[in-house]
């Protein structure tokens, strides 16, 4: 019943950047957690940044000091702000958010995906 709709992906040079936006819509009632995901090939899936309905931010230590979580509750949208990208950055990256429904269920939604290429 939530759904988590992505977009900002795309190809991008060494030393770039790029902001991916997740935006919310159905049956919330409350969310408590936004975060961002990413799996390359081969390789798990690992936590990037979280955000919870407080503010507090956590980074994997890979990002931090490049990459800045945050979100808009009027909007229920979170966004990831990704400077000075590295080719090891390159990855699906997945929004993913936890909350209420407005039926007082417990959610944990993911979006679909958006590529992110860091490439020359």
């Amino acid at each position: 019943q939530v759904q988590l709709v992505e977009s900002g992906g795309g190809l991008v040079q060494p030393g770039g950047s790029l902001r991916l936006s997740c935006a919310a819509s159905g049956s919330i009632r409350s969310i408590g957690t936004m975060g961002w995901y990413r799996q390359a090939p081969g390789k798990q899936r690992e936590l990037v940044a979280k955000i919870n309905n407080g503010g507090s931010t956590n980074y994997a230590d890979s990002v931090k000091g490049r990459f800045t979580i945050s979100r808009d509750n009027a909007k229920n949208t979170v966004y990831l702000q990704m400077n000075s990208l590295k080719p090891e950055d390159t990855a699906v990256y997945y929004c993913n958010a936890g909350g209420i429904t407005s039926r007082w269920t417990i959610f944990d939604s993911w979006g679909q995906g958006t590529q992110v290429t860091v490439s020359s």
